[in-house]
């Protein structure tokens, strides 16, 4: 069951094909919800998962154990969470402002996890947070951006464990098969970190 209580992915959706895919690639898409190398090579150590709990609760195991250095190389692959660009222009003047203090003071982008979709309240979470948290010391701000950094990973996860797998055509025996050229050894799939799985040089 996924959290929500809706049953888990089959084993032809995203969660059955990075069960699937081989363990460069798996990786691949893992560090597309992570970019610690190490937290995605021990979460698809860890496969086959038989549902989207259990995906996550190898991938909070694994976040919880970031060491300094991990975090950091996550980080480094880290934009500053993008905010929508309605709202009022003082927000946003005084957002930049903020994120330009906190990228000085901690010398990582400010991460988030928001919990809202209205663009005001987006506007108001995210100031709230940067003034709460540029007045943390580092080890403080490590512990919360760590804590936020693990509640991302779970909302791409979700993401992953629901993408859309390779577009599937008939076959000649009128079997449902992949759409993909047929050879001697599995075609290798890349997630493209929105949504889909995709095989390299198709659209």
């Amino acid at each position: 069951m996924r959290e929500g209580g809706t049953p888990s992915q089959s084993s032809g959706g995203g969660l059955g094909l990075l069960n699937q895919v081989s363990a460069a690639d798996a990786e691949a898409a893992l560090r597309a919800c992570c970019g610690s190398q190490r937290w995605a090579r021990r979460v698809a150590a860890h496969r086959p998962y038989p549902t989207v709990d259990a995906l996550l609760a190898a991938a909070d195991e694994a976040s919880y154990d970031l060491t300094s250095g991990d975090l950091a190389e996550a980080l480094a692959g880290e934009a500053t969470t993008a905010l929508p660009h309605r709202g009022n222009l003082a927000a946003h003047i005084a957002l930049r402002a903020a994120h330009a203090a906190y990228q000085a003071r901690f010398g990582h982008p400010f991460v988030i996890a928001l919990e809202e979709d209205d663009p005001s309240a987006v506007l108001d979470q995210t100031l709230a947070g940067l003034r709460t948290r540029l007045g943390h010391d580092a080890d403080e701000e490590a512990a919360v951006t760590a804590e936020q950094l693990r509640r991302i990973c779970r909302i791409r996860l979700l993401r992953l464990a629901e993408a859309r797998p390779p577009a599937r055509s008939l076959d000649r025996a009128g079997s449902i098969t992949p759409g993909l050229p047929r050879g001697p050894g599995p075609t290798s799939r890349r997630y493209d970190g929105r949504g889909r799985w995709i095989v390299p040089g198709r659209a």
